[in-house]
């Protein structure tokens, strides 16, 4: 669902200035000034997210030279850069919100009429600014509470990461009040705000019963109120805050006290960890192997050696996707890399424009277990299990993966013609020297983190370095005008994953207060087939929660209720991590909710019609890869140590 463009703060007081009626002339002054008070906070969040992602990358390229070229390492880098980490993606968090970046579904929404729409518009703004209520309002206080800790090396009070979080939440209090009040109709705003009273109160004079239900309350709030919510458009995030804030203040009794404060500070937890700081680095390190020409040279080499085959480019799009994705992390910016190269060229040669969508997807589905994707990053940290054994394990599954894909494409293209001749191998040859550089970089990150010299969160900002130096001294390519976006759509991109991954930690922690968490186990244990049994019925969960969810979040919701089951039926949780992770990416990149499958046809300018019929086949091969890596264990843990 696209936002319609907010009218500007100039024409939105001209306006006012002509309006006849002293209601609408007011009403028309206060909406321009709220929407310059927004632009000013947009702009002020661009400034410093854009500021502290090159903060944090000098930070800990700073520790890695210290440490292992120096050996003399600073013990404060670590400290420093996870406080300015939680104020960066709270800013992000502003931005993304500004931009309408957020993930949410957008399926049923984007079938309704305009004024339907419009309207829920409002009720997600309104869900917005009652989430960020509850965190600020409790959040006040905490950060009083944390004045009297100071952090262990820096000795820096604990209320200063709090209040960097308070300052952004209130940046995206006016955010999401400007949403709400621009373009819509009083009809509209009170509807809204109707509704939201309605709920609150049925809520209200229901909470006895809920109280009394036990834990049928989970029920209503995390399965009714959150799919409600998803459904409507509210982005995930705000859909799991405003649930988990729903059940903790309705169902808290005094034996059993849920504080609201618990929100801020569960999800301060779920957002603080070290390794989490991976995402915004590699997100900046995909965006840069765009701009700086190291994906052209790789797949310039790939179109060299199998471009004149049939169905030669499809091969080089799975080729590529697989090298790239060893270095970028992110799976946007591996699409955003490629697409813009070999699409086009494709679609010269004939290829449907719904073939190339569902190759785009598929290979996007295919290479989230290829490190350093930050899914293996993100499971390492909520999950404890080691990230170099993640990195290990998730090579051959999903090659098997694009060797299955890789079969499906030469069946399907086995009527084309080839094209052209043959690239000369001295051509082939120039191309490959060129590409030397670009070849280094998957080796480089793969084994400064393999070999202990680096963190998986440090090395993001060794492949920045290297790529920017690549980018202005071999290639010669470097555009500086598109720095400041690159740094703001790395904080966006950040602020919108860090936060579903703090919203969906409390939901975990309130599910895991209320006993779900054994009663998972009851039943997982319990199903018939024993292992295999297990391991269906995780494939089809995790497809599932992929599709609706999205991978990050289902991920920490369940991610720590359902590996302690795996060891517990001696099921390698690397196995059971790669398998989950492969799932997820079917999930997401599958219609009719797969949120992957339309960012996959935005990039590729595409109908979502025109792909619908022709990606299941790939999702099929993908399903039969899952299918063998969850039968062959040796698939994911034959190179552990």
């Amino acid at each position: 669902m696209k936002n319609t463009p907010a009218p500007s703060p100039d024409a939105l007081a001209a306006a006012a200035v002509a309006a006849p009626n002293g209601f609408l002339r007011a009403r028309g002054l206060a909406a321009a000034a709220l929407g310059t008070l927004d632009a000013w906070t947009g702009l002020a969040a661009e400034c410093l997210a854009a500021f502290l992602v090159v903060v944090e990358i000098f930070i800990l390229l700073a520790g890695v030279i210290f440490r292992y070229v120096i050996d003399h390492p600073l013990v404060w880098t670590d400290e420093l850069a996870e406080i300015l980490f939680l104020w960066l993606v709270s800013l992000g968090a502003v931005i993304a919100l500004r931009r309408g970046e957020h993930m949410r579904m957008t399926f049923v929404v984007g079938k309704l009429p305009a004024g339907a729409q419009s309207f829920l518009q409002r009720i997600a703004a309104l869900v917005v600014l009652i989430f960020i209520g509850v965190i600020i309002v409790p959040g006040i206080p905490f950060m009083v509470q944390q004045q009297a800790i100071t952090t262990p090396t820096l000795q820096i009070p604990g209320s200063w990461e709090i209040a960097g979080e308070l300052v952004a939440f209130v940046m995206l209090f006016i955010a999401a009040t400007n949403q709400f009040f621009t373009g819509a109709s009083l009809r509209e705003l009170a509807g809204a705000v109707a509704v939201g009273l309605i709920i609150g109160g049925g809520f209200y004079f229901l909470e006895g019963w809920l109280q009394d239900i036990g834990n049928g309350a989970l029920i209503v709030f995390f399965v009714g109120m959150v799919a409600v919510a998803i459904f409507c458009g509210v982005p995930i995030a705000f859909s799991f805050g405003i649930a988990t804030a729903g059940y903790m203040y309705f169902t808290s009794t005094p034996t059993n006290l849920l504080p609201l404060s618990t929100v801020i500070s569960q999800m301060d937890q779920g957002m603080s960890a070290i390794e989490l700081l991976a995402v915004p680095m590699f997100i900046v390190l995909g965006l840069l192997l765009e701009m700086t020409g190291v994906a052209r040279a790789l797949i310039n080499v790939l179109n060299a050696l199998v471009g004149h085959k049939r169905g030669g480019l499809s091969y080089s799009l799975i080729g590529a996707m697989y090298l790239i994705s060893g270095i970028s992390g992110s799976k946007a910016a591996d699409q955003a890399a490629i697409a813009p190269v070999l699409l086009p060229e494709m679609k010269r040669r004939g290829a449907h424009p719904g073939e190339l969508v569902a190759q785009l997807a598929s290979s996007a589905a295919m290479s989230e277990t290829i490190p350093p994707s930050l899914v293996l990053i993100i499971v390492a940290a909520v999950t404890g299990i080691s990230t170099q054994a993640l990195f290990t394990g998730g090579l051959i599954p999903a090659g098997v993966a694009a060797l299955a894909l890789v079969a499906l494409i030469f069946v399907r293209s086995r009527r084309d013609v080839p094209v052209g001749e043959p690239t000369p191998w001295k051509q082939t040859g120039r191309l490959a020297v060129v590409a030397i550089p670009a070849l280094i970089l998957p080796v480089l990150i793969r084994y400064a983190v393999l070999d202990g010299i680096t963190t998986a969160t440090e090395v993001a900002t060794v492949g920045v370095a290297y790529t920017i130096l690549v980018g202005l001294f071999i290639y010669r390519q470097f555009d500086w005008r598109r720095v400041f976006p690159i740094l703001t759509e790395t904080a966006a991109l950040s602020g919108a994953i860090l936060l579903i991954i703090g919203t969906a930690s409390v939901m975990a922690w309130a599910l895991t207060q209320a006993g779900f968490a054994q009663s998972l186990t009851d039943m997982m244990t319990s199903l018939p087939g024993g292992n295999f049994g297990f391991l269906a019925v995780s494939i089809v969960l995790f497809m599932i929660l992929g599709s609706v969810l999205e991978g990050l979040p289902a991920m920490v919701l369940f991610g720590p209720l359902l590996f302690p089951i795996a060891q517990q039926l001696n099921i390698n949780v690397v196995q059971y991590a790669i398998i989950a992770i492969l799932a997820m990416g079917v999930g997401l990149f599958s219609p009719p909710f797969g949120v992957g499958f339309y960012q996959s046809c935005l990039i590729a300018r595409t109908s979502s019609d025109q792909a619908l019929t022709r990606i299941w086949p790939y999702m099929g091969a993908l399903v039969l890869a899952l299918i063998l890596v969850a039968a062959i264990p040796w698939l994911s843990t034959g190179f552990l140590h």
